[in-house]
C-alpha cells in the first residue's frame, strides 16, 4: 500500500458482502492525493536548522498555490460526493435552520431596530419600527450588497440622537472593511465610503464625524502580509478620506498592533486603548470638551486589561482585571485617573465578572463555572437585586444608553434555543419578548455538567448535551468540541448544528479548558507560553472520560475546534493519534514557528510566545506545532481540514501546510482531506447557505469514518419496567 493510493476497507467489505446498514466499522475510501511539491526551505533558530518544505504554499497570489487549491477541492468534494446521505443531512439542516430568528432590540433616536432573519436568508437584515404596535420596515438589507451572499454587514454605529448611521462591510469573509455613512431618516447615502479599515469600531463624536481604525495597506498580500502599526484615525463628514486626521498611532512611540476609540455617551470623553497583543493595553483620554486638549494616559503599561465602560461627568468607571485577575470596578476622577487613585465600586470576587450599563444602573453578571448569575448594582456600588434568570445558561444583554427605561436581554444554553427579554430595572420585571419557532423540542435533551481531573490533577468543567434515555454504553457519536485559549470563555449557547447532531443520538461535549477565561486571569494564564501543554493535557482527558464513563468510544469519537481550537485538534491529534476516530481543525493556527509573520499574528504572542523568544521558547512551540510534529509512520485520525480563502485573521497557509503534511505521511486507509470554502474567511459573515453546506459535508465525513452507512439515530434506553 502506498501513501498516495490507500486500498479501501469499505470497498472490499462491500465485495464480499459483509457491510450491513448502520454498522460502525470505518468507512475509508480510496483516495489520491494530489502531489505536493516539496521546495525545502531552510531556516535556522538558535543554530537548530528547520526544513519547510511547503513555504510555497504561504504564497496566497501564485498562480501554483491557486492550482494547489483547486486540486485539493476536487479531491475533497469527489470523496464527500460519495456519502450517500450528504445530501440528506443538507436536507435536515436546511430544514431545522428555516425559523424566524430575532436579535435583541435596540433604542436609537425614534426607532427601536432589530436584526431579523427570516430563516434561510443568507444574511440577517436590520429592520426598524416607530412603536410596538407599528409595522417594521426593511432599514437595511446585507442581502442586497451581493448576489451570492459573500458581502456582510459587519459593525453599526447610530450617533447619539439616531439621525446618522455608519455601518461597515466585509466581502469575501475579510477583516479589511469599508465604511458607508447613511441618513436614517431618508436612508440616503451621505459623503464618501471609507476603505481599508481593519479590526475597527465606529464610533461618532456628536454628528460632525466618527473614529474608526486601520492599518497601512501592507507590501505584498493584503491577505497574508504582516501588519503591525495599527492606527486611530477621525473622520469629518464632508471630507475625503484622504484629509482624515490620525488621533493616535502615527509615531514611533505611538506605535501598537490594536488601537481603538470610544466616544463617552455624554461626548465629553474620548477613551483610546492602545496593545500589542491580544491581552492588557494601555488606557487614554482626550477631554473633547477642550479645543487641542492632551492625550492624557489612564494606564501608560499593558500588564492588565481596563476599559471605561461609563462616566458621570468627570467621575470615570473603569472594569479592570488590575490586581483583580477575576475582574472589579473601580471609579476615579478623569483629573487624576491613574491607578493609584482608583477605589473599588463592585470588588473582585472568586467569580469571574462581565460588566454592562443601562437604565443608570451596572449590570453585573458572574461566571459560576461557566453558567450565568446577574446581580443589579447601584453606581455607588449598592446591590439592588439578584435578577431572576429562564434557567441555567448563557445571558447577554442588559446594555443600553442612560436614558433607557426598558432593558433587553437574551438566553440560551445548548438546548434551549436563544430568547429576548424585557426587563424593567425600577421594578425587576422581566417578561418574553420574542421566542422561537423550532421544531426542536428541548425538552427532550438533557445538557449537564461534570468535572473531570486533568493530567496534573486539575479539576476541569464540562458540558455534556444529549437526548434524554440515551444509552450510555459506548456506542453514540461523540464531538468533542474545544477551545482554550485568549481568555475567551466557552457558556452554553444554542446551534441547529448541534441540534441536528443530537438528533441523531450524537452527544456534544464542551469542556472548559485552561487558557479560556470561565476561571479569570489565572486560569488563562495556566494555559499561555509554556504553560500550553495544559490545554492540550485537558481536552485529551476530556476525550478519556468521556470513553471511561461509557458516553462513547474512541472509534466514535470526533475532536472539532476553530482558530486557536484548531491548534487544540491539530495538537491533539499529533499527540494522541488514538485518541479519536475523526479530526475536524477549522481555520486552525498550525505552524507555530511562523504564526506572528502573517497579518496581525504578532499580536498573539502572549498566549503563544515567539519562535524568536528564546531557545526554550522555540523549543516548547516545536514540540507540539502540528505542521512541525506529523510523524512518519503513524496512522492519524479521519481528518478533514476546513478552512477560508479569504482568511486574513489565521491565513490559510496554515492549514495548507499541515494538509500537506498529513497527505505525505500517513500510513493507514483514514482520509486526510481539506475543504477550503472560497469568497469565505475567518467565520464571521459566511452566509448561511454556505454554512449549511459546509456542516452538511462535516457531518457526513464525521459519520462516514465512524463507520455509519446511513444515518444514525439515537439509542434511547427502554424504561425498566418494559418487558421485552
Amino acid at each position: 500500500m502506498t501513501r498516495k493510493q490507500l486500498l479501501s476497507a469499505s470497498g472490499l467489505a462491500i465485495a464480499l458482502g459483509l457491510v450491513t446498514s448502520c454498522s460502525t466499522k470505518p468507512q475509508d475510501s480510496v483516495v489520491n492525493y494530489p502531489e505536493t511539491q516539496k521546495i525545502p526551505v531552510k531556516e535556522a533558530y538558535f543554530e537548530q536548522e528547520v526544513v519547510d518544505n511547503y513555504r510555497w504554499l504561504e504564497d496566497d497570489r501564485s498562480a501554483e498555490t491557486e492550482d494547489w487549491v483547486k486540486r485539493q477541492n476536487e479531491t475533497t468534494f469527489a470523496h464527500l460526493n460519495t456519502i450517500s446521505y450528504k445530501e440528506e443531512l443538507k436536507s435536515r439542516l436546511e430544514k431545522l435552520w428555516n425559523y424566524e430568528k430575532i436579535s435583541q432590540p435596540f433604542k436609537e433616536g425614534r426607532y427601536t431596530y432589530f436584526y431579523k432573519n427570516d430563516g434561510l436568508q443568507n444574511q440577517s437584515v436590520l429592520y426598524r419600527k416607530m412603536g410596538e404596535s407599528e409595522e417594521a420596515e426593511v432599514f437595511l438589507d446585507p442581502n442586497t450588497f451581493a448576489e451570492d451572499g459573500t458581502v456582510s454587514l459587519a459593525g453599526a454605529s447610530f450617533t447619539e440622537d439616531g439621525s446618522l448611521l455608519a455601518y461597515s462591510i466585509s466581502e469575501g469573509g475579510s477583516d479589511w472593511r469599508k465604511i458607508i455613512v447613511l441618513d436614517a431618516e431618508t436612508k440616503a447615502q451621505i459623503g464618501d465610503t471609507i476603505v481599508d479599515a481593519k479590526f475597527s469600531g465606529i464610533s461618532w463624536r456628536k454628528n460632525e464625524g466618527f473614529y474608526y481604525s486601520s492599518y497601512d495597506k501592507p507590501d505584498g498580500s493584503e491577505l497574508s502580509a504582516k501588519t503591525d502599526q495599527h492606527k486611530l484615525y477621525f473622520h469629518q463628514l464632508g471630507t475625503p478620506q484622504s484629509e482624515d486626521q490620525v488621533i493616535f498611532g502615527a509615531s514611533a512611540d505611538q506605535k501598537h498592533r490594536y488601537v481603538g476609540g470610544s466616544v463617552s455617551e455624554d461626548a465629553r470623553f474620548l477613551f483610546i486603548s492602545a496593545s500589542n497583543t491580544t491581552s492588557g493595553n494601555k488606557l487614554y483620554l482626550k477631554d473633547l470638551s477642550t479645543p487641542n486638549s492632551p492625550i492624557v494616559p489612564i494606564v501608560d503599561d499593558e500588564k492588565s486589561d481596563s476599559y471605561v465602560i461609563e462616566n458621570e461627568e468627570e467621575t470615570l468607571y473603569l472594569v479592570t482585571d488590575r490586581e483583580a485577575p477575576n475582574k472589579r470596578l473601580v471609579k476615579t476622577s478623569a483629573t487624576a485617573p491613574t491607578p493609584e487613585n482608583w477605589a473599588d465600586v463592585i470588588p473582585e470576587s472568586q467569580n469571574v465578572l462581565t460588566l454592562n450599563s443601562g437604565s443608570g444602573y451596572f449590570f453585573a453578571e458572574y461566571m459560576i463555572d461557566a453558567l450565568s448569575k446577574v446581580y443589579q448594582y447601584n453606581y455607588d456600588g449598592t446591590l439592588v437585586r439578584e435578577i431572576d434568570l429562564p434557567g441555567l445558561g448563557s445571558v447577554g444583554g442588559f446594555g443600553g444608553k442612560t436614558s433607557d427605561r426598558t432593558l433587553y436581554y437574551t438566553f440560551t444554553n445548548y438546548n434551549t434555543p436563544s430568547s429576548s427579554y424585557t426587563y424593567d430595572p425600577k421594578t425587576g420585571s422581566s417578561d418574553v419578548y420574542w421566542s422561537p419557532k423550532i421544531a426542536f423540542n428541548a425538552d427532550d435533551y438533557v445538557s449537564e455538567q461534570v468535572f473531570y481531573t486533568s493530567k496534573d490533577g486539575t479539576r476541569v468543567p464540562m458540558m455534556i448535551t444529549y437526548k434524554k434515555g440515551l444509552k450510555k454504553d459506548g456506542k453514540n457519536p461523540t464531538i468533542l468540541y474545544g477551545y482554550g485559549g485568549f481568555n475567551i470563555s466557552l457558556t452554553p449557547s444554542f446551534s441547529v448544528t448541534n441540534a441536528i447532531w443530537m438528533e441523531m443520538g450524537g452527544i456534544y461535549a464542551v469542556p472548559n479548558l485552561r487558557g479560556g477565561g470561565e476561571y479569570g486571569k489565572t486560569w488563562h494564564d495556566a494555559g499561555t507560553q509554556l504553560n500550553k501543554q495544559n490545554v492540550f493535557d485537558d481536552f485529551i482527558a476530556a476525550g478519556e472520560y468521556l470513553i471511561a464513563q461509557n458516553y462513547t468510544s474512541s472509534s466514535l469519537l470526533a475532536l472539532r475546534g476553530g482558530s486557536n481550537g484548531g491548534l487544540l485538534v491539530g495538537a491533539t491529534m499529533t499527540q494522541r493519534p488514538d485518541l479519536a476516530r475523526v479530526a475536524l481543525p477549522a481555520v486552525g493556527v498550525l505552524d507555530m514557528l511562523r504564526y506572528h509573520t502573517f497579518t496581525a499574528g504578532a499580536g498573539w504572542s502572549y498566549d503563544y510566545g515567539t519562535a524568536e523568544d528564546s531557545p526554550e521558547m522555540f523549543a516548547y512551540l516545536k514540540g507540539y506545532s502540528p505542521v512541525h510534529n506529523v510523524k512518519e509512520g503513524v496512522s492519524y485520525p479521519a481528518t478533514l481540514i476546513t478552512t477560508g480563502d479569504h482568511d486574513d485573521r489565521v491565513v490559510p497557509a496554515h492549514s495548507f501546510k499541515f494538509a500537506a503534511e498529513l497527505q505525505d505521511k500517513q500510513v493507514g486507509s483514514s482520509p486526510v482531506l481539506i475543504r477550503i470554502e472560497t469568497d469565505a474567511g475567518h467565520g464571521a459573515g459566511t452566509p448561511v447557505s454556505k454554512t449549511i453546506e459546509q456542516y452538511a459535508d462535516i457531518y457526513a465525513f464525521t459519520l462516514n469514518a465512524m463507520g455509519y452507512d446511513d444515518l444514525p439515530s439515537a439509542r434511547i434506553e427502554a424504561p425498566a419496567d418494559n418487558k421485552m
